[in-house]
């Protein structure tokens, strides 16, 4: 048992329990948990405040130590890094009054795509045959997933053939896959591959409806980027094209593929967009409303359902002997998604967050 000195009791505070507000109750942050004994507790007073579970951000790309501070200003509590050098995300794993990260390390990605300029040969698969020693470089170095880069047919990505390897040798050591796939034709590639998660959305195009239906009887799961993709049509000129990636999202719910919330926030030298890591959280969740999702649901595509799918058993909602991520806000975000911003304080694993 913690001792009296470590526990905080926040009274007369509103809790989100995956569906709706709970009347004025009190919340228990038990050390590093969530409790259920206030004895000898300091007491806060929370004035009927909400009281959100830590958000996690499911695609980001973490540039260096200071990253983790920032995700935990704007509550970002666990972010999910989908590409960093492996000596870089090491010592953030596992961390605790600040934003917690997992990685995929490096990714793997095809011979001839925009992203092989960026990452050199360690990461370009040419053959089926390299699936298993690249897979099995990336487990040794401690990546928590795999990230897979795919095109459409012709653009350079890998092979159908190495994507269905690079995914069995991932599956064979128990590791989930997550494909980037930004256009209808590498969506279907991801299909066809059987990857686990599909990382962003295409933009100008939907997606057929035949691809929708296997996602959804496949049980993949989407991490849709809206706040890159919206800011890339931008860059490029063509901002027409981004209702687009809305309805993509709308119909991939109404068909009930599970959806999480992720932004693509970094800080890397030429990439021409650089969503703000934490802030972009916030965006991203107002642009899922948008595309049709509740606000209740939008909350859990940042807290509940990346916990559930990426195996992050010890948090993602507030409940006794879990971790105590928390994210103190004034407003009712199941009215207005955007009170999400207006935090008033941040837990992780129960020590307060500087902001």
């Amino acid at each position: 048992m913690t001792s009296s000195s470590n526990r905080t009791a926040l009274d007369n505070v509103r809790v989100f329990d995956g569906r709706t507000l709970s009347d004025p109750t009190t919340v228990v942050i038990d050390g590093a948990v969530i409790g259920t004994d206030d004895g000898g507790a300091q007491r806060l007073d929370a004035g009927g405040t909400i009281l959100l579970p830590g958000f996690i951000d499911s695609h980001v790309h973490v540039n260096d130590a200071e990253t983790p501070a920032k995700l935990a200003a704007f509550g970002v509590t666990t972010a999910l890094d989908m590409a960093c050098p492996p000596d870089t995300v090491a010592p953030l794993r596992n961390t605790v009054g600040t934003c917690d990260i997992r990685s995929a390390g490096l990714a793997i990605v095809g011979p001839e795509g925009m992203h092989s300029r960026f990452l050199g040969e360690e990461a370009i698969i040419h053959s089926p045959d390299q699936a298993e020693p690249m897979v099995a470089q990336r487990h040794s170095t401690g990546s928590d997933y795999i990230k897979l880069v795919l095109e459409a047919p012709g653009d350079g990505g890998p092979d159908p053939a190495s994507a269905k390897a690079v995914v069995a040798e991932a599956h064979a050591r128990n590791l989930r896959v997550i494909a980037h796939a930004a256009t209808v034709g590498a969506y279907t590639l991801a299909v066809d591959a059987g990857v686990d998660f599909i990382t962003h959305i295409p933009v100008g195009n939907l997606l057929p409806s035949t691809d929708i239906a296997r996602i959804a009887a496949e049980s993949r799961v989407v991490i849709p980027t809206l706040t890159m993709m919206e800011a890339m049509t931008a860059f490029r000129g063509v901002p027409e094209s981004f209702p687009a990636a809305l309805d993509n999202v709308r119909a991939l719910h109404t068909a009930g593929v599970p959806l999480l919330a992720g932004t693509d926030a970094n800080a890397s030298t030429g990439v021409p967009i650089n969503p703000t890591f934490g802030e972009s959280l916030h965006h991203e969740l107002e642009l899922l409303v948008r595309s049709g999702l509740s606000p209740a649901e939008a909350l859990n595509a940042a807290t509940s359902l990346p916990a559930h799918h990426f195996a992050l058993t010890d948090r993602g909602s507030i409940t006794p002997g879990l971790r105590a991520d928390l994210v103190l806000i004034e407003g009712d975000p199941l009215s207005n998604i955007t009170a999400t911003r207006s935090i008033r304080q941040v837990w992780s694993a129960g020590i307060p967050v500087g902001r």
